[in-house]
């Protein structure tokens, strides 16, 4: 059978799109979304997306990590919202939803602005963070972390007896400005660093928002800019998050 695809990347972050509105991709077959993502034997990404009928909502987002785990990708939710203005199921703006539930997407020439899932809390161990914006991150602030080392010291916390079994994404942020950080992660499914992670960045910015007391951050990552704005609840916790940034189309194709 052949499949038709679509590669889109936010900052860097870049997923293989399926219309999968008929439903004849096999969710079931991981080994099929481990080898499509497989950057040397595949079309290779950071992950998969399908995009299928949901009553109720504009489309539903099913998103597999390269090892065919699941979880709440948001520069992947910004390609799909981008993706289904591409196909025509939005225009301009719509409401969807993900494994952690409904999501807005605002697209905007190439733009996409998402609401994000409302965060009860930030909880700290040391001078350590962790938050889970739809999935879990581990935020650490480090000093010059274009140096440091993302990769060995990500894996170790991802795959620390703290966050057995399961696991989680690790962030390391450095300050650059009053409402400016980097932000560097290690993914976990991907099990490496990525060029961008939108719910990494958005658990960061609230992380470093909330200890400046600032409500709108700008992020640089590896793989570009994104912006975070949220607002405190009145029994704490953070409500109308919204994550901002570049969704691109980079080809289409098919593959057997």
């Amino acid at each position: 059978m052949k499949l038709t695809f679509y590669k889109y990347q936010g900052t860097g972050n870049d997923f293989i799109m399926v219309d999968d509105r008929n439903k004849s991709f096999d969710q079931d077959n991981i080994q099929l979304v481990s080898r499509l993502c497989d950057r040397k034997f595949g079309i290779g990404a950071d992950g998969l997306i399908l995009i299928r009928n949901r009553d109720g909502y504009d489309f539903e987002m099913i998103y597999f990590n390269p090892d065919g785990t699941q979880s709440m990708c948001g520069n992947g939710a910004r390609c799909a919202v981008a993706f289904s203005q591409y196909l025509g199921i939005i225009s301009g703006s719509g409401e969807f939803l993900a494994i952690d539930g409904p999501h807005v997407g605002r697209y905007n020439d190439g733009q996409v602005e998402l609401g994000m899932s409302p965060v009860d809390e930030i909880l700290r161990e040391g001078d350590d963070y962790f938050v889970d914006t739809g999935s879990p991150h581990h935020v650490r602030f480090v000093d010059q972390v274009n140096e440091y080392s993302v990769v060995e010291i990500g894996k170790q916390i991802r795959y620390s007896s703290r966050y057995s079994p399961l696991g989680s994404n690790v962030n390391f942020v450095s300050k650059i400005s009053a409402d400016r950080i980097y932000v560097r992660t290690y993914e976990r499914g991907v099990e490496n660093e990525t060029l961008s992670c939108g719910t990494g960045v958005t658990a960061s910015a609230l992380v470093f928002g909330f200890l400046n007391g600032i409500d709108q951050i700008n992020i640089q990552t590896p793989g570009g800019n994104l912006g975070v704005s949220f607002t405190l609840g009145p029994n704490g916790g953070f409500q109308s998050i919204f994550l901002t940034g570049p969704a691109v189309q980079v080809f289409q194709g098919t593959i057997d």
